[in-house]
């Protein structure tokens, strides 16, 4: 064949066009499969499934409806590219917010198959970058975090990546400065779109620095494309870096200058690019990020959420292979490949800083995989497409080539038609919100999980102390209202961490309060006693603070817990509070077994738990009653047990809490309606959530 014709533009436009449809309609599945669920739809719309999706949607809401005023955590949007383009299709399409942010991931994502494609046709090899365009615009880690719904800036994480890297690619094959243009303007743009993997593209621009140097050192173009590309890495305002870029661009055409002063010069760039771009601190800042644990130590020492966040825990290499690759054979194959693409084409360790990041998730969690994703289909392929170039006949070696690659497809797609990941909230549970938005005004809060607080601000368009990206040392204080055994305590905390906040102009609140670190810092046994004997000044209200229990809670309600179960002082672990669901119950005689080693003797009103038995103090049963109010019944076993048997005929499920953790204010204000009238008013009621206004 032709080789002007095999790479011609053409070609290359109708199997972008197969491979961008290819990833769409493999996306599409998830709606197929929820189409008929209703409980996952909201103004005729199914709804997103990832919680930080409604940040991004809340500040869409700011620009477009002049919602969140009050709210200093909705941010200018214009900063984020996810946000920018959200506004601009729901300003020239006809379709709703709604919709937008549901197919939005679908569309941006799948167009990280045209820089695999254009690398493909950069070494000569189409097939390669077709078939691995199949591959990565669909492995496992990069479609759970680009799926229909995954509204996020993900949606550019490894796509915008690999625009970056083919165009240094070509920079260093082709050695045409438009390419050393193209590929400043990438990187320009890139914080723009994903500004949380700026230090990626550190490495990326640091190893495309050393490669030039090193194979091309005595070449003008080569300080040429060194200067352009640190003049885009610099951390200076943009609209600056994209002036110097265009003109340096300009006047490096004329080709006027010799090659010392471009080493200078290029030395000079990179300098500044390594003190404004605060390179090393930045790499490291983000390591401590996914790498350390425990408590905070200075000051008091408040526990800290990274260990917590199950993306930012340590992984197993199979979990690390499956979500890069699909299998560990996948991995390795793509591995051995990689170095074998860097012994044909060198240029191509440029991708490394991709592959390594992979390989950090080993140590900083599984999100870190999906960056590896496009260049291990690229690598595993090319050991695929040296297999088939055994065959001499061209038409034997495609079929062979895509019967393989269809081996390496099967487990991503299974993976996907298995990956039936809900949304985040139901149409019930929207309703609660929707309804909420019509009680008070926009300067309210609602004090709630961080989990919750992005999907709040959507719906209810009220502000949270605590959310996806603010959950700090204000987790204690949230904690400490959720699961203190004091509705005192909880009511006032609340308004007092409401008020300081809005006070404080939006600084942490534990820290207002409690002046951590300072030299009058409080002692918080004695701030806490002081609150219960109403010794304690409480601000006068402002604004209205409500507090939302929401069912969905209940499976995170120990780990909610430990943020306030520390001593402060000391950052040791208060009690160990016990607190067991079951959902699967079998009875056997007067065995009740709950599994997981727990079970319940109804003749000797005994907890076997393991080898221990333990006392039960009583087994309190809830459930609506015909009238439709919650009826609650108590039976009385062994006084002074520390134990309670919490049976729940709504949610057809049992606890095993201990009394810690049943006097909560969660447990009893959702699970039991027990809450003080004088201190609380019921807003909502529903099987789904609570709400409660606090009345001082």
């Amino acid at each position: 064949m032709n080789k002007n014709i095999e790479y011609s533009w053409q070609r290359v436009s109708v199997l972008m066009f197969v491979a961008y449809l290819f990833s769409f309609a493999v996306r599409m599945y998830w709606i197929y499969y929820f189409q008929n669920e209703p409980s996952f739809f909201w103004n005729d719309e199914l709804m997103i499934n990832t919680n930080d999706g409604y940040f991004f949607a809340s500040m869409v809401q700011k620009i477009l409806e002049d919602m969140h005023i009050h709210n200093p955590r909705v941010l200018d949007g214009w900063r984020y590219g996810v946000v920018a383009l959200t506004v601009v299709f729901a300003k020239i399409t006809p379709f709703s917010l709604e919709t937008i942010i549901l197919y939005m991931p679908v569309l941006i994502s799948s167009l990280v198959i045209i820089p695999i494609i254009l690398i493909g046709r950069l070494y000569k090899n189409l097939s390669l970058g077709f078939f691995a365009a199949l591959i990565g615009s669909i492995a496992w880690s990069y479609y759970n975090r680009t799926m229909v719904g995954y509204y996020d800036t993900d949606m550019f994480s490894a796509m915008a990546p690999m625009f970056i890297l083919y165009f240094l690619l070509a920079t260093i094959e082709t050695e045409q400065s438009k390419y050393a243009l193209f590929s400043a303007l990438s990187i320009l743009v890139y914080p723009f779109l994903y500004d949380s993997g700026l230090s990626l593209v550190y490495a990326m621009g640091i190893f495309y620095m050393l490669y030039m140097l090193f194979f091309h050192k005595n070449e003008s173009f080569t300080y040429y494309s060194i200067i352009l590309i640190s003049l885009a890495l610099m951390g200076i305002p943009w609209y600056a870096k994209m002036i110097m870029v265009i003109v340096v661009y300009i006047l490096l055409k004329q080709d006027k200058f010799g090659l010392k002063p471009l080493m200078i010069t290029s030395g000079i760039s990179v300098l500044l690019f390594f003190i404004t771009g605060n390179v090393f601190y930045l790499i490291y800042a983000k390591l401590m990020v996914y790498t350390v644990r425990g408590t905070q130590e200075n000051g008091l020492m408040f526990y800290q959420v990274a260990q917590t966040v199950r993306e930012a825990g340590q992984i197993p290499f199979s979990l690390m292979a499956n979500r890069i690759s699909g299998s560990t054979v996948g991995v390795l194959i793509a591995l051995i490949g990689y170095i074998a693409l860097v012994m044909r084409h060198k240029s191509f360790i440029l991708a490394l800083p991709l592959i390594g990041i992979g390989v950090f998730s080993l140590v900083g969690g599984l999100r870190f995989t999906v960056f590896a994703v496009p260049v291990a289909a690229i690598s595993a392929v090319y050991i695929l497409y040296l297999l088939t170039t055994l065959l001499k006949i061209e038409k034997l070696r495609l079929l062979l080539l895509a019967f393989l690659v269809s081996i390496f497809l099967y487990p991503n797609i299974k993976h996907i038609i298995e990956y039936k990941v809900p949304t985040v909230l139901t149409h019930p549970e929207v309703q609660i919100l929707d309804s909420l938005s019509k009680v008070g005004s926009d300067k309210d809060y609602i004090i709630a999980w961080w989990d919750y607080g992005y999907p709040l601000w959507f719906y209810t368009n009220k502000n949270t102390l605590i959310d996806g990206g603010k959950h700090q040392n204000d987790n204690y204080i949230v904690s400490r209202i959720l699961t203190t055994s004091s509705q005192k305590e909880a009511a006032y905390l609340s308004r007092i961490a409401v008020e300081s906040y809005v006070r404080s102009d939006y600084k942490n609140i534990a820290d207002t309060i409690f002046r951590n670190g300072e030299q009058n810092q409080v002692n918080i046994e004695e701030y806490f006693e002081e609150l219960e004997a109403d010794t304690l000044e409480i601000p006068k209200a402002t604004r209205e603070v409500f507090l939302y229990f929401p069912y969905r809670m209940i499976d995170i309600f120990p780990t909610v817990k430990v943020f306030s179960n520390i001593d402060l002082d000391t950052g040791k672990k208060i009690s160990s509070p016990f607190f067991f669901k079951a959902n699967g119950i079998q009875q056997e005689g007067a065995l009740v077994n709950f599994g997981s080693g727990v079970s319940f003797d109804q003749n000797s009103g005994n907890l076997i738990i393991g080898n221990q038995s333990v006392p039960v103090n009583a087994v309190v049963t809830t459930g609506v009653r015909p009238d439709g109010r919650l009826g609650v019944s108590r039976q009385q076993i062994h006084a002074n047990a520390p134990m309670v048997v919490l049976i729940l005929q709504n949610y057809n499920s049992v606890l095993i809490l201990d009394k810690e953790m049943f006097n909560s204010a969660y447990i009893q204000m959702f699970f039991l309606e027990n809450y003080d009238r004088e201190l609380f008013e019921a807003v909502e009621l529903s099987a789904y959530a609570k709400v409660f206004r606090v009345k001082i």
